[in-house]
């Protein structure tokens, strides 16, 4: 993983301001949360619900939230960063819905975590946060560990394969309204090699003048087939990926049987 220093700061810091990626982040997360519900029904029987959900890089809750708000899921989420825990569990009590919460690092998951789930999570990117191939190998056994027999991972990565071809060096630049202006949201990406820093910027007006956040952590830029082989080694069975245009989510999302 990029140092744990390093990943603990960026999301740390940026825990307060993490909704801010989006146009509006509630909106956002029920969305998503009907999205991960069809896909889990699509390819876990129905019969063996209610099902355990594992999502081990919750953040603010996005995904674990939003799932939480479907029928038939008992949700517990994890992450590695104390700042983005402790708000996910804030939001969690807000709306009502319960999600239990553990601090833990996806590298060694089975130190923190007990049992096996039905259904393992790792969204928005988390797993290039794994530099090496050691780590992602090491991530992908603890997966696997944590996924039941027949159970279901998902996980969803930025389209590297395509990104590498482009190597852009700004990225995600959107104009988002709100009820006090407008908010730019940009981030700024470079590249050293297949990994690169990125620096993720808010820009949002404060009264008459304008005020800027910014916050930086190192990914790796991990094509389809570098993950699907480190699953595949881990013991998971069949692994396919779901484009954008396919599942309606914004990355590419792989599905591992185990």
């Amino acid at each position: 993983m990029a140092d744990n220093e390093d990943v603990l700061t960026f999301y740390d810091a940026m825990a307060a301001d993490y909704h801010l990626i989006f146009q509006d982040w509630v909106p956002a997360h029920e969305q998503q949360g009907h999205l991960l519900d069809r896909l889990i029904r699509a390819h876990v029987d129905a019969s063996m619900y209610p099902l355990t959900v594992l999502d081990c890089a919750c953040g603010i809750g996005t995904q674990a939230i939003g799932l939480a708000k479907q029928r038939g899921y008992r949700i517990h989420a994890s992450d590695i960063s104390p700042q983005a825990l402790a708000r996910a569990e804030s939001e969690a009590k807000q709306a009502g819905v319960s999600v239990s919460f553990a601090i833990a690092d996806m590298r060694s998951l089975g130190q923190t975590i007990a049992g096996r789930f039905d259904v393992v999570m790792a969204f928005d990117n988390a797993i290039p946060h794994l530099l090496t191939d050691e780590d992602l190998h090491l991530a992908a056994r603890e997966l696997r560990a944590k996924t039941r027999s027949g159970g279901l991972l998902l996980a969803s990565t930025r389209d590297y394969d395509s990104l590498l071809e482009e190597r852009p060096q700004l990225t995600s630049q959107r104009i988002i309204p709100t009820a006090s202006g407008i908010r730019v949201v940009f981030q700024v990406w470079e590249w050293q090699g297949e990994q690169y820093r990125m620096t993720q910027f808010f820009v949002v007006p404060h009264g008459p003048e304008w005020r800027m956040r910014s916050y930086t952590t190192s990914y790796r830029a991990l094509r389809r087939k570098t993950l699907t082989h480190a699953l595949s080694q881990a013991g998971f069975g069949e692994v396919n990926w779901l484009m954008p245009h396919e599942s309606g989510f914004y990355e590419p999302i792989v599905l591992a049987t185990a």
